[in-house]
């Protein structure tokens, strides 16, 4: 039998090494999955604004059809907006950055635009655009509820991935700190509707 006790210990050394490797490894895909999802949904809201601002300034165009500048800053920051696209599954610190300031350009564009209506009163009488920034204020709390979620996703990733001896299995396996969402002071604010509601 005494032959035989450094090959049971190796044994147990074995199964319990693999058994944390194994936990640490499929703990790390959970939580990335869950990052990821919560990115789509990120995404979905920003896209949720995005497709309103064509009708917004559908209806805008014939009470405010001298304010072609200010239609084409928010129609070239839509643009750029748009075309950012990233992979939930690899989100890069710089990548994040672009998306971020394309957004802080998009709320800002937004916000000239609407701070330009004011100066049209029969334009916020209208039913339409009404009904418009009150779909504009639901996507602006939903924003600010998906990126915060998104933030509360990325924590206990990065708290698994950066203790020790997990940071060991983190550089073998390729799972790195992950940067949370930082909006810029314009874009963690939002767009303030209610500034610009009719009263």
């Amino acid at each position: 039998m005494k032959k035989f006790l450094p090959w049971i210990i190796v044994a147990i050394v074995a199964v319990g090494l693999y058994s944390k490797v194994k936990g640490f490894y499929n703990t790390a895909i959970e939580h990335e999955e869950e990052i990821g999802e919560q990115w789509s949904k990120v995404e979905s809201a920003y896209q949720l604004r995005l497709d309103l601002i064509p009708n917004l300034m559908k209806v805008a165009e014939r009470y405010a059809e001298y304010e072609q500048e200010t239609f084409k800053t928010v129609t070239d920051a839509r643009s750029k907006a748009t075309s950012i696209q990233i992979d939930p599954s690899n989100i890069t610190p710089e990548q994040l950055e672009q998306f971020k300031k394309a957004q802080g350009s998009m709320t800002s564009a937004l916000s000239r635009l609407l701070a330009v209506f004011e100066r049209y009163p029969e334009l916020k009488a209208n039913e339409n655009y009404k009904e418009l920034m009150n779909a504009l204020d639901r996507v602006e709390k939903r924003i600010k509820v998906e990126r915060d979620r998104f933030n509360e996703k990325i924590t206990p990733y990065n708290n698994l991935v950066r203790s020790f001896p997990n940071t060991i299995l983190a550089s073998i396996f390729d799972f790195e700190k992950k940067e949370r969402f930082k909006a810029d002071e314009v874009a963690e604010k939002g767009v303030d509707i209610n500034a610009y509601k009719s009263n």
